[in-house]
């Protein structure tokens, strides 16, 4: 009896202690800016982009580093929000596609990654996103309507975040979760993490108050974050709507599936923001 008590009690401690890490550790689990490295490993130059470095200053004093790449004939600019790990960097071949779509791209890195200053945080991101929409806006004079707004993975959280109360032409999310809670107990079922979360990232409830077109793109072999996430998100949004389905895992199903994604991307576009050669400032 007392070796059974001690092996309940040696388990009861383990669990403790392994919920314990999690909760103290949480930014670190969401959070990975030197997954592979913080430095900047190549310019848009690298895949034939002329680009522009850009500094932001946060409306809580951080400077964050972004790139400008243009178009000659943009149908408009898409506003990019990369995922939790890397940097602006690790995105060039998808600055390459959506260039080659007809749009002018503009990435930032969040506080904490890349060469931006600070540590993540959830209100961080909403608020390095922010900065990143008033300089569109109020620097380079382009028009709410001509502003694609898109996130992968968590920058699908916190795209959808800025939409949900400013007014962009559309916003596409790719690979979205549909909240970090939710994320937490697919990834930790036998903890009880939507007690014991910090982070909300709520991204289903933020799509509920867009009004703008909304393209929802997932693969049904996405290895991390279910496809059924993404089809319950696209579920309760409000119309205008599209989803596309891809295949391929997480992080390569816009390469894996390029023609899919190109076609649906494109089409999307045409359809509700304009064709290429769109004039994307106000006059």
């Amino acid at each position: 009896m007392n070796g059974l008590l001690t092996l309940v009690l040696l388990a009861a401690l383990g669990y403790g202690t392994f919920a314990g890490f999690v909760y103290v550790m949480q930014s670190r689990l969401i959070y990975y800016p030197d997954t592979p490295t913080r430095a900047l490993t190549a310019t848009p130059s690298a895949v034939g982009l002329e680009y522009e470095a850009v500094t932001l200053q946060t409306d809580d004093g951080l400077r964050l580093s972004g790139w400008f790449i243009p178009h000659p004939a943009a149908r408009a600019t898409l506003l990019f929000f990369h995922g939790n790990a890397g940097n602006i960097s690790h995105r060039l071949e998808s600055i390459r596609l959506f260039h080659e779509l007809g749009l002018a791209v503009f990435i930032i890195d969040y506080r904490g990654y890349g060469q931006s200053e600070g540590k993540p945080t959830e209100d961080g991101t909403y608020r390095d996103a922010a900065a990143a929409w008033r300089h569109l806006i109020g620097e380079r004079h382009i028009a709410p309507h001509a502003i694609v707004v898109f996130g992968r993975s968590l920058g699908a959280a916190i795209a959808a975040e800025l939409a949900s109360h400013t007014q962009p032409g559309a916003l596409i999310i790719e690979s979205a979760f549909t909240s970090a809670p939710n994320m937490a107990a697919q990834l930790y079922p036998w903890l009880p993490v939507r007690w014991m979360s910090r982070y909300r990232y709520d991204t289903q409830s933020f799509l509920e108050a867009i009004t703008c077109p909304l393209l929802v793109i997932h693969s049904r072999e996405d290895d991390l974050i279910p496809y059924a996430q993404g089809k319950q998100l696209f579920a309760h949004a409000r119309a205008p709507k599209q989803f596309l389905e891809l295949h391929g895992g997480h992080g390569d199903g816009f390469l894996v599936s390029r023609e899919i994604y190109v076609q649906g991307v494109d089409d999307f576009l045409e359809r509700y923001v304009g064709t290429a050669g769109s004039s994307t400032q106000n006059n």
